[in-house]
């Protein structure tokens, strides 16, 4: 246990030192010398973001509802707290007991955004762990990755000593109950990792080998251990009615991201959008029966006290049975002022009915991702809405009563046209128009149309994976141009920071050649990259330069579909030439 004295004078120093207590309602403390397995769950960012997520919450009630096993969360410190613990030498410990992390068998990361894998590495430095595999000794910790950043996790290969492709409900009790065994029969790190191997599901990069080509594309990459899977598929839940859910979620004592009771209604997605990572390797679609969700909703208002559900999915109006939910999640809650929202919603399925039964409770703004601004683009992405759709959605919302709207776009898009980008200030427009055109006495609130646009990131297991991202002087060129043409006090522009979305792209479509670049990176001081006040691209281009890496090669260039790509070795359940098929279809847009 670290030093309690030296915690205590510590957090009277820094902001929010409730992100570094633990103690909150529905946390889990077990006595770490009476369990066979210790976990420590990692969260590469700072408390606020990593507690807003579901999937944390999902496998930290898991492994600690096993008898024998302790889950303990940790995330990164923030800037002002490292600095405390540096020096008064605290090396990063868990929020339950305060334990070094370097005393836990695994160290567990979920991988949301390529930009916080500096982070991962700061992480390992201030827990004392190596921060290569190669470098861990018996009695390290296991560090081990999963999330949807490890569908490529070429580009930190070096750090992990194995991650989990998929779903990790069922795959992490079968990894935990192996070492179980190990641990009883004398544990031997390699000889560990040989077995878990052969788990499906399971990738242990130092058994393999990668040959490059003379033009630096991938030559091939081969087992070099007997026994381990040429292809490594991904892990998926088949029955989500009897899978696991925790009817207890940790209640913070500080606000975070989302502040509510998130409610999984369904994995997957059957749309198809050519662009979305999320929609590809989550599939195929499997959904949770009403009387399951009513009977967790119920455990979950009473658990934790939240005033707010929300009906998480990639696609929540895709639900087959949304109507029946939400009006039964509304006729038993509505008198205890516990609303219900949407988180993603989608303008062709936008359900009126459903809107008005959630407007009972309280209004909030309204968000609509159209992602590209004219109808032929919409169909080169696989976007099926159209600008009918939007006019009718907004139309039914302002004559309800809202009048925040929220329009996501990309920027960067295949086939992009200046034509292209003008639809975005159109539509904008035309959103501020079917408010102005109502009877003054129906308008209610002021107006605000905020359009938000982000650039495009080509992901592997997409359509688009082969395709070169925009640079960042054609980014910029596209932002300045909306910001001359989108000149009206009602609607604001937003736009995400292009070096950064180059940055994403590299790390995405990137192989095990980047580990030693985002190593001098962090050497140089980058972390929280995710953080705009806290980016430093130079230092990035400074680490790219000395460790011998290209960037452009990664993100600005076209693939062949011939080409072997980094994250080839990964099935998905979705065949290339499906996404090749698809390719070339939004070509002919």
């Amino acid at each position: 246990m670290i030093d309690m004295t030296k915690l205590d004078k510590i957090l009277k120093r820094v902001e929010k030192p409730a992100r570094y207590i633990g103690m909150e309602k529905n946390s889990i403390k077990k006595d770490l010398n009476s369990v066979k397995v210790k976990f420590a769950f990692a969260f590469p960012d700072v408390y606020d973001v990593g507690m807003s997520h579901l999937g944390l919450h999902i496998l930290y009630n898991l492994l600690n509802s096993e008898e024998d096993t302790a889950c303990e969360r940790v995330f990164a410190p923030w800037v002002d707290m490292e600095e405390e613990m540096l020096k008064e030498n605290i090396p990063l410990f868990t929020l339950e007991n305060k334990v070094p992390i370097k005393e836990f068998d695994f160290v567990g990361f979920t991988l949301q955004y390529e930009m916080s894998y500096t982070n991962v590495i700061n992480m390992l430095h201030l827990g004392d762990i190596p921060i290569l595999s190669k470098d861990r000794k018996e009695t390290d910790p296991l560090v081990i990755a999963g999330g949807p950043c490890v569908y490529n996790p070429e580009p930190i290969a070096d750090i992990f000593d194995f991650f989990v492709i998929g779903e990790a409900e069922e795959v992490l009790l079968e990894i935990l109950n192996l070492y179980k065994e190990h641990k009883e029969k004398g544990y031997s790190r390699i000889k560990f990792l040989k077995e878990i191997a052969r788990i499906e599901g399971i990738y242990v990069p130092q058994f393999y080998e990668v040959h490059y080509k003379e033009d630096n594309t991938i030559d091939k990459m081969i087992p070099i251990v007997e026994g381990v899977p040429k292809t490594i598929n991904k892990r998926i839940i088949k029955n989500l009615n009897r899978s696991y859910y925790p009817d207890k979620l940790i209640v913070p004592f500080i606000e975070i991201v989302h502040d509510r009771i998130p409610l999984e209604i369904f994995r997957g997605c059957t749309r198809g959008c050519r662009f979305c990572q999320a929609g590809m390797i989550y599939r195929p679609v499997r959904e949770k029966d009403v009387e399951t969700l009513l009977e967790l909703a119920e455990k979950l208002v009473e658990n934790t006290g939240y005033e707010d559900i929300s009906l998480t999915s990639l696609s929540s109006c895709d639900y087959s049975q949304l109507q029946a939910l939400v009006s039964e999640l509304m006729k038993r809650y509505e008198q205890k002022h516990i609303g219900i929202s949407l988180p993603s919603l989608r303008l062709d399925s936008f359900s009126l009915g459903i809107l008005k039964e959630i407007e009972k409770v309280r209004k909030t703004g309204l968000t609509f991702a159209p992602e590209a601004g004219s109808q032929r683009l919409r169909d080169v992405i696989n976007k099926g809405v159209t600008e009918e759709d939007l006019e009718k959605a907004v139309t039914f919302a302002f004559n309800e009563g809202w009048s925040t709207i929220k329009l996501y776009f990309m920027i960067g898009l295949p086939t992009e046209t200046k034509e292209d980008l003008l639809g975005i200030k159109k539509l904008g427009y035309k959103v501020k128009d079917i408010f102005f055109s109502m009877p003054k006495e129906k308008r209610k609130g002021n107006l605000k149309i905020t359009l938000s646009t982000s650039c495009f990131v080509p992901k592997p297991f997409t359509p688009f994976q082969w395709v070169g991202q925009n640079s960042i002087e054609e980014f910029n060129e596209k932002i300045n141009f909306l910001k001359d043409e989108i000149r009206d006090k009602k609607v604001t522009f937003n736009y995400h920071d292009p070096k950064l979305s180059y940055l994403e792209a590299v790390l995405a479509r990137g192989d095990r050649r980047l580990s030693k670049a985002i190593i001098r990176a962090w050497e140089k001081g980058c972390k929280f990259d995710g953080w705009s006040d806290l980016f430093d691209f130079s230092k990035w281009m400074e680490a790219f330069k000395e460790t011998g890496i290209d960037g452009d090669f990664y993100a600005l260039r076209e693939r062949s579909f011939e080409e072997v790509l980094p994250w080839d070795f990964i099935d998905t359940g979705i065949t290339k030439e499906y996404l090749i098929r698809e390719y070339e279809k939004a070509l002919e847009r």
